[in-house]
């Protein structure tokens, strides 16, 4: 195996056909390949920075200045406010149509979201709803339910004047459940739902089952009812549902605000943020904004680095690493391997790296004392990717570094926890940033806007072409980066048609003040 490793660092053919064999004789070594686990051989060949130039000005500059204290000002008042009642007097109907169902894939904000579009159709049908299945997600085989992420009883009160909700079907129905409708075609089950369905598919396909079984099954169930052309208050139930309804257990609660607490502790009373480091800094850099902390979301696991097709500076171990997990898991289906690195790059459609993030954070002016938190799962190359990033800033914490074994022992192995306790503290952070689109991003940007809190949105264009120009100096990336993120910042932009209600809350699930 040493002999193996010398070869890899030597990079060349050799590497190629490990990729290819190794797998096929140590199989152990790469599965399941369902699983976001750092490739062994991105671990072997640790990349070398990409942008060291960048970097060197970047290391400078944190060091001879202080941290742009406008970046900690909360946001000004926008003239928007939360606004998620409805116009009229919501009733319940005096006779329910029936049990609704809802079989929820996707992870953790996904299934949040399906979440919210159960509750419109249960009003859309004057249906009873069955508080939702969420399926076991292929990727992190988490089969957490319901009642294990979120509050129920806060979720159903919070919800009685608009729906009727119900824990578990009555014993007459206790046929219909997810293994009744794994075995066989079923009469109850619906699973020709459209993306985007409107209310009235609804009524016309759902309905008539409802009417003569009593119940209805719709499986699978996400992203299956349209941004467009509902009714107001079916619109503000939605927001109702993602704003006040789903909060968390107190479990996960109570553990977000112990690190929250943790994060905003002062220089020498939390033994978990380097605090002789921090003094020192401090010391040098002028006062520590006290009490202050930024969340990162670094979206770069294994799927998202296979699925974008980029270059990633691995070598060609990696390449053909995330090559062949690319082919296994979607047989050539990925558009983006059409185009070269220098092409997706430029359209921005490239997930940023940790060097990467941490270069825009540093360009941006938050400085090497200031407090960061990860919120992420498994980083695809694990330590050796983010050593960067943590030269950069070396108070970054997350939950494995903040929390003690005890703690962590309650939401081990539960990827849905563990993202959970990840957006609670990201929602009461100072500032949020996320290294690249997509669910976890999505919804926090919608939150955020509704409470009217500070988050960073990358323009990832703009980043692409930077990164690309290889003789661009520190002065001019940071001058380009402030100027092209003036307006990314927390501005309210208002939903436009096809957009969805929970990551563009205004005007549908907020008012004019």
């Amino acid at each position: 195996m040493k002999m193996y490793r010398n070869n890899l660092r030597g990079g060349g053919l050799l590497a190629a056909l490990l990729v290819l064999l190794l797998p096929i004789f140590f199989p152990a070594l790469f599965a399941p390949l369902g699983h976001a686990s750092p490739s062994l051989f991105s671990e072997w060949n640790a990349p070398k920075p990409r942008h060291s130039r960048l970097l060197k000005g970047a290391l400078q500059h944190q060091t001879l200045n202080g941290l742009q204290s406008d970046l900690w000002n909360p946001l000004a008042n926008q003239g928007w406010k939360p606004c998620v009642e409805s116009a009229s007097t919501s009733t319940l109907p005096s006779k329910s149509e029936g049990y609704i169902q809802l079989f929820l894939d996707g992870g953790l904000n996904q299934q949040r979201m399906g979440i919210c579009d159960a509750v419109a159709v249960a009003k859309i049908l004057n249906a009873t709803l069955v508080i939702p299945h969420l399926e076991v997600n292929p990727v992190w085989q988490d089969s957490s339910s319901f009642m294990d992420i979120f509050d129920v009883d806060h979720f159903i009160n919070a919800l009685k004047d608009d729906i009727s909700i119900v824990k578990e079907l009555p014993d007459e129905f206790s046929w219909s459940t997810r293994e009744y409708y794994a075995t066989a075609i079923r009469a109850t089950r619906i699973k020709t739902a459209p993306v985007h369905a409107s209310a009235n598919w609804y009524l016309e396909n759902v309905l008539p089952v409802l009417e003569s079984y009593g119940i209805a099954a719709i499986a699978p169930f996400s992203h299956r009812l349209a941004f467009d052309n509902l009714p107001k208050d079916i619109q503000r139930l939605r927001c109702k549902v993602n704003f006040q309804a789903l909060v968390f257990v107190p479990h996960i609660r109570a553990l977000g605000d112990a690190l929250v607490t943790r994060l905003r502790q002062p220089p020498g009373e939390s033994g978990s943020l380097g605090d002789k480091y921090l003094r020192e800094v401090t010391a040098a850099n002028g006062k520590q904004e006290a009490g202050k902390f930024v969340v990162l979301h670094l979206r770069f696991d294994k799927d998202m680095a296979a699925h974008s097709a980029c270059d990633f500076g691995g070598g060609k171990a990696e390449k053909l690493a995330l090559a062949k997990y690319r082919q296994v898991i979607w047989q050539g289906r990925v558009l983006n391997s059409q185009f070269t690195d220098e092409e997706l790059r430029s359209q921005g459609r490239c997930p940023l790296t940790p060097e990467e993030i941490g270069l825009l954070l540093a360009a941006l002016g938050f400085n090497n004392n200031t407090r960061l938190y990860l919120a992420s799962h498994k980083v695809y190359g694990g330590e050796a990717r983010i050593s960067t990033l943590r030269k950069l800033f070396p108070l970054m914490e997350d939950k494995k570094s903040l929390a003690s074994s005890e703690e962590r022992a309650q939401i081990k192995g539960k990827a849905s926890l563990l993202a959970a306790v990840d957006y609670y503290v990201s929602m009461h952070s100072d500032i949020f940033i996320s290294a690249s689109p997509g669910n976890m991003h999505n919804a926090m940007v919608g939150d955020r806007t509704f409470e009217n809190l500070k988050t960073i949105r990358p323009n990832m264009a703009l980043l692409g072409q930077l990164f690309l120009n290889k003789s661009m100096d520190w002065s001019d990336f940071q001058r380009a980066v402030v100027e092209g993120h003036k307006k990314r910042q927390g501005e309210i932009r208002l939903r436009k048609p096809k957009q969805s209600i929970y990551t563009y809350p205004a005007p549908d699930c907020m008012c004019l003040a």
